[in-house]
């Protein structure tokens, strides 16, 4: 199992990104996928996870964020009312679990991060 994220940048707050999770390696029924991030000084925290169609989110992030998967093994995480506080690496994040876990050892596979830079 491979997770390619991108889309990262630097962006205003108030501003938009959208982030991408390319997957291969597995079959597109078999895992949910999720992202996950890491603030400077901070410990990884849970944002977002998709699975059978059913999509969490982190209360932090929750109005703001939207994920969503196509077909082809993509998801995004579009980021809208970008803050300061989302500033960090985000990592992509595969699970077999059903449900959305904030412990980052309920996922089995990680993606290289990007980085998100929310500033004036």
């Amino acid at each position: 199992v491979q997770l390619q994220a991108s889309g990262g940048g630097w962006v205003q707050p108030g501003g938009s990104l959208r982030l991408s999770c390319a997957a291969s390696g597995f079959a597109l029924d078999d895992f949910g996928i999720g992202w996950f991030r890491q603030a400077p000084g901070k410990e990884r925290e849970g944002v977002s996870f998709i699975n059978v169609g059913r999509k969490f989110y982190a209360d932090s992030v929750k109005g703001r964020f939207t994920i969503s998967r196509d077909n082809t093994k993509n998801t995004y995480l579009q980021m809208n009312s970008l803050k300061v506080e989302d500033t960090a690496v985000y990592y992509c994040v595969a699970s077999q679990n059903y449900y959305f876990s904030t412990s980052t050892g309920d996922y089995e596979y990680w993606g290289q991060g990007t980085q998100v830079t929310v500033s004036s």
